[in-house]
């Protein structure tokens, strides 16, 4: 298997959003993406799914950063050192970004989506319906990410709250 083979992609898109910084990781804000004109027509039926997977690029990971095999989820020191691909982190050896959006709006080759992670500019690599075969019984997690999990859930009432 030659590992060293290039592979080309076109992005299909381009998200629009004026959230800035940290802003994108907030779930509820409203993104746009704007699907190449020429796709449109790909597009027909996707407005019948509540939700989508938008794979994009993430353009401003450097390849320094792409070269980084370790890391602590969510920077956290508390947190065991673990290979990249057992992390949701961005710095990847391919800087590929995967998130599960509500699909608000669909008006010609414009999608409306809630919760997309990406910047403004972050060119998209596909859309995808999520549907039942998406979600599997049974998930297995490791210690560390409930623990995550478990500090999330108690920050959502302060957050609500502010």
């Amino acid at each position: 298997m030659n590992f060293e083979r290039k592979i080309m992609l076109t992005p299909i898109g381009v998200v629009r959003t004026e959230s800035v910084g940290d802003e994108v990781k907030d779930k509820s804000r409203l993104s746009e993406i704007l699907i190449n004109c020429e796709l449109t027509q790909a597009l027909e039926g996707v407005g019948e799914f509540s939700h989508i997977f938008v794979l994009f690029w993430l353009h401003e990971i450097s390849v320094k950063e792409r070269r980084r095999l370790k890391v602590h989820p969510r920077g956290r020191q508390d947190m065991p050192l673990l290979g990249v691909l057992a992390t949701r982190t961005n710095l990847r050896p391919n800087p590929i970004g995967l998130t599960v959006c509500e699909l608000v709006k669909v008006d010609g080759n414009v999608l409306t989506v809630r919760g997309l992670d990406a910047y403004d500019g972050t060119p998209v690599l596909d859309v995808k319906p999520l549907d039942l075969w998406d979600c599997p019984e049974n998930i297995r997690l490791p210690d560390w990410w409930k623990k995550l999990e478990r500090e999330r859930q108690q920050d959502l009432p302060a957050r609500k709250e502010a």
